[in-house]
């Protein structure tokens, strides 16, 4: 990971709210941006701003994140995603969330991500992969 990476560093994200991101549960008339779309978006935005400091081999997943969505963005509407770099420990990058549509603040929040060496990730999921898979496990259920 670069050290160029710290904290107070922000970048912004546009999105339009198309319809995959809107819940269907309450009409074609109340299409409204999906909480779990809209976390979906965050990461994504983490993900993408964290990309551009990791070393060959490197990239992130989220370990935490927790977010208040108290604005209906309807179906159409565009949304700026701004993300800002709160602090930095060791591979742990942690960012401030908030989310505006056209017309008011919808989100806010907090977003942790650990950027790990992919390799090292592929071996662990393996082992646990050639854990769970263990005849002695599958008979003691």
């Amino acid at each position: 990971m670069k050290d160029t990476l710290q904290a107070e560093l922000t970048a912004v994200r546009r999105i339009t709210i198309d319809k995959p991101r809107t819940v269907d549960f309450l009409g074609e008339q109340l299409r409204v941006y999906a909480t779990p779309e809209l976390v979906r978006d965050f990461e994504v935005a983490c993900r993408e701003f964290l990309l551009e400091f990791c070393d060959a081999g490197e990239d992130s997943v989220g370990t935490g994140i927790n977010i208040t969505h108290g604005g209906a963005t309807l179906l159409g509407m565009q949304v700026e995603i701004t993300i800002t770099v709160t602090a930095v420990e060791g591979r742990k990058v942690t960012f401030l969330l908030v989310a505006r549509d056209g017309a008011e603040e919808i989100s806010r929040g907090e977003h942790s991500r650990f950027v790990i060496q992919v390799d090292k990730l592929r071996a662990k999921v393996a082992a646990k992969a050639a854990l769970t898979a263990s005849p002695a496990l599958s008979s003691a259920a």
